[in-house]
């Protein structure tokens, strides 16, 4: 039976792309805590051993279906649309693994569910998984990658429930699998022309708002003691209104598949908790 060993929220942002020069003049002469914590990410999804990572997407938005990239390898050279100036030029190449893809949607659709499997060699790639791809150096090691799109026209229990589907799909493929959900916790950006509280510009005090870092802390207090459960209670109230990027979409997909409401799977911090234009960044790695 397949099983999940590993999975952990994992930030992408694309100023870690740039060379390390620029962030510690970004960091006033310290380089982002998010770097060394890749290093520390690494070691975990090493230990764990799996077949294959799988990467919840947060950028790769879709409509009407959850999809999963089929592919048996991706090649090319990204550009970011979003920040050219600096992301591009980025050359990739790893493998997929389109059995494990295949194994998902064949669950989800027994399940009446919305998992389907695209693949196409024209498709576009999101900096939301090839950034991961590069900083874990999944590609240097050879370990295929399948991404996950996240659904807009969703409401939140729908990514728990393709999660479900998911973690389905993984227990019927026979295949040991990392999860990684890609992207931030709250999501709101600072304006063009904000000045920034601290001159490290990562530092926590410049998130867009001191109440999104008191419920950003809230959660990772939550998580720290496996309890996603009162995550979900609120999420309606609270983490669905700062919002989270992509609603939470990676997050949550991640969370159904180990389980939903009843996942006691406690977090552990693997980096400092910091800013990205005003989003709150974070690696929290849950062990099996």
């Amino acid at each position: 039976m397949g099983q999940i060993v590993g999975s952990a929220i994992v930030s992408h942002h694309p100023g870690l792309m740039q060379c390390e020069e620029f962030r510690r003049l970004q960091g006033a002469g310290e380089d982002s805590d998010l770097i060394a914590g890749y290093a520390r990410l690494r070691e975990r999804i090493a230990a764990a051993k799996p077949d294959v990572v799988m990467i919840f997407d947060s950028h790769w938005f879709t409509t009407g279906y959850h999809l999963v990239d089929g592919g048996a390898r991706y090649s090319g050279t990204y550009i970011s649309d979003e920040m050219p100036w600096y992301l591009h030029g980025v050359p990739f190449t790893y493998r997929g693994h389109p059995r494990l893809a295949r194994a998902l949607e064949t669950a989800s659709r027994a399940r009446q569910g919305y998992v389907r499997v695209i693949d196409h060699p024209d498709l576009g790639r999101h900096y939301a998984t090839v950034n991961l791809v590069k900083h874990l150096r999944l590609e240097l090691d050879d370990t295929p990658v399948v991404t996950v799109s996240s659904c807009q026209n969703c409401r939140w229990e729908q990514f728990l429930q393709s999660g479900e589907d998911i973690g389905e799909g993984i227990r019927a493929s026979g295949l040991r699998v990392v999860l990684l959900a890609s992207g931030a916790l709250s999501h709101k950006f600072n304006g063009i022309d904000w000045k920034p509280n601290h001159p490290r510009i990562f530092h926590e005090s410049n998130v867009s708002s001191p109440e999104n870092i008191e419920s950003d802390k809230g959660a990772i207090a939550l998580m720290a003691e496996g309890r996603h459960d009162l995550i979900l209670e609120r999420w309606d109230a609270e983490y669905r209104r700062k919002p989270w990027e992509a609603f939470g979409a990676h997050y949550l997909q991640m969370l159904g598949a180990m389980g939903g409401a009843d996942c006691r799977a406690k977090g552990e911090s693997l980096s400092a908790y910091e800013n990205a234009r005003g989003t709150g960044n974070i690696h929290i790695w849950f062990s099996a």
